[in-house]
């Protein structure tokens, strides 16, 4: 086999490509497009309720009827998808607020789905926000600190998943990294004639660092123990690619990473690995947090570290981000689209190099 032998400097010379921008738009290998944006929201009991999660600038609780708002917005900005997260007006032990026909995110679902028919619906099928405890499932035996018994929680996973998607989820998105619940709920679902309904899986969740903001926003942090006992390790890579495989196997449609920065290798391993499968990476609250805190003391430019974090994210292999960026990056978009179309008028403006 033959190998073309590269030219070398002076021949060779990268930077030409580099001079304008409009010649680096057109070589440009990765895009970011608000196709592949999914928008995350926290939908809480009451009226009119708008409040700021201090942790997570720019990032609400919001009642339903403000969520609806947000929706239609979401839509008219081109973004196709919204996942839902829930805070209940009270929880117990076996999170019976996580499947109740009146729950919080199904009244959300229905509301949404009348105000914006056009917008794909994702429910965050866990039960950690729902649970006395802030556990994933039902508790384990004593002496199991932060243990869950994985089997007996399918159930309540499995009654969760078929409620959300008989109030209008078009996709339910187990989180909780439980052995087997893919194929649970793909029966309970299938069981209820829901077979167009879609999962997509938390399939490679890490018990990370990187949570903290969202627990604060979900309410959801362990009363006692950690979740170390079922979430990925964080040092395991090849771990990954195994766990998409099952839930992959047990029906799965599309499949996510949890985090996505500090896990890029892993977004790229699996990508890599199942190349023709959907993938989605969380761009979760501790690095959209990160950000936030760094602009607010003037250390980044905001729009341009943003850009280059989830531009980063697709690089990697992610077919599409769950980020709290989601808004203000396809305002980014569309900015720049109308920016270029009114200046360029299909010439090249060539000009001195910028830094």
């Amino acid at each position: 086999m033959e190998h073309t032998t590269r030219a070398q400097f002076p021949q060779a010379r990268p930077r030409r490509l580099r001079r304008t921008e409009n010649l680096r738009r057109m070589v440009r290998e990765t895009h970011l497009r608000t196709d592949g944006f999914i928008y995350p929201v926290f939908v809480v009991p009451g009226t009119d309720v708008h409040e700021e999660i201090t942790s997570m600038p720019g990032v609400y609780h919001q009642s339903i009827d403000r969520v609806v708002e947000d929706a239609r917005e979401v839509a008219d900005l081109g973004i196709p998808a919204m996942l839902l997260f829930g805070l209940p007006p009270f929880k117990d032990a076996e999170a019976s607020q996580a499947m109740a026909v009146d729950g919080i995110v199904q009244q959300a679902l229905r509301a949404i789905k009348r105000a914006a028919p056009s917008l794909v619906l994702i429910a965050d099928t866990c039960l950690c926000e729902y649970t006395s405890h802030g556990h994933c499932g039902v508790l384990g035996a004593a002496g199991q600190e932060g243990f869950i018994d994985n089997d007996l929680s399918l159930e309540l996973m499995s009654r969760t998943a078929v409620s959300q998607a008989e109030a209008g989820a078009d996709i339910v998105a187990p989180s909780d990294m439980l052995d087997g619940r893919v194929g649970a709920i793909r029966a309970a679902l299938d069981a209820r004639g829901l077979h167009d309904t879609l999962i997509m899986s938390y399939a490679a969740k890490y018990a990370s660092a990187f949570y903290g903001p969202f627990r604060d926003a979900a309410d959801s942090a362990p009363q006692f123990g950690d979740r170390r006992g079922y979430q990925m390790d964080p040092p395991n890579g090849r771990e990954a690619v195994r766990e998409v495989g099952y839930d992959l196997a047990e029906g799965a449609d599309i499949v996510m990473v949890k985090p996505a920065l500090p896990y890029l290798d892993v977004v790229h391993a699996v990508k890599t690995a199942y190349p023709d499968v959907p993938l989605a990476a969380y761009n979760v609250s501790g690095e959209y947090s990160m950000l936030k805190a760094a602009v607010a003391n003037g250390w980044l430019d905001e729009r341009r570290a943003v850009m280059e974090a989830l531009t980063g994210i697709v690089r990697a292999g992610a077919d599409m981000i769950i980020t709290y960026y989601a808004k203000d990056v396809a305002r980014w978009l569309r900015d720049d689209d109308t920016s270029h179309t009114a200046t360029s008028n299909g010439a090249f403006r060539v000009g001195p190099s910028h830094a």
